[in-house]
């Protein structure tokens, strides 16, 4: 499996790995910046163990880490990734972003979001793709529920957060045959943002 570079005019995503993760270290150890995640990225050595855990997933082939670039600001902007990859039910998830407070809003996530979806359903041919987000995560509700993800479900108390508090998990989904009319109204945005 050799890890794809998705690019358009906003926004380049290539392999996260331990080459070339320490641009990242600064954004990382913003406060609050994934607040709502069971990761740890808060200092150097937590960002390499969170980058290594991605490394071996890639290497196993249930993951593909990406490193996130804004052209716009010419200037590296956080992570995201494809995760529970399964390939034999052509179905995976998209998540672990983060990018920094100063990216946020500014239109490049919708950009990452699109050219994962379009990646996983034209370039893979995958039946569906999934989003978990903690259900007191408001923001990235709604910006999951702007890619045109449908609310599946709420896993109850299914992860371990950080403090010790077990979160639910709004289970989001956008299936194979939802994606072109999905794309046409993507399009619309990513070309503003």
């Amino acid at each position: 499996m050799t890890a794809p570079t998705l690019e358009n005019n906003r926004v380049k995503l290539s392999l996260l790995d331990l080459s070339n993760y320490k641009h990242l270290e600064t954004i990382a150890q913003q406060k609050d910046l994934i607040y709502y995640s069971p990761s740890d990225i808060s200092t150097p050595k937590k960002l390499r163990d969170y980058v290594q855990l991605a490394v071996d997933g890639y290497y196993h082939k249930i993951v593909i880490p990406f490193i996130v670039f804004d052209k716009a600001t010419q200037t590296y902007a956080g992570s995201t990734r494809f995760g529970l990859i399964n390939w034999k039910n052509k179905l995976l998830h998209i998540g672990w972003t983060w990018i920094g407070h100063e990216f946020q809003g500014t239109g490049l996530n919708v950009n990452m979001k699109f050219l994962m979806l379009q990646y996983a359903f034209e370039t893979l041919e995958f039946e569906k793709v999934e989003f978990r987000v903690d259900d007191r995560n408001n923001k990235s509700r709604r910006a999951v529920e702007k890619l045109g993800a449908t609310l599946e479900g709420i896993l109850r108390k299914d992860v371990p957060m950080k403090d010790g508090y077990r979160r639910n998990t709004c289970c989001y989904g956008i299936l194979k045959e939802e994606w072109p009319g999905i794309k046409v109204e993507l399009l619309k945005v990513v070309e503003q943002a």
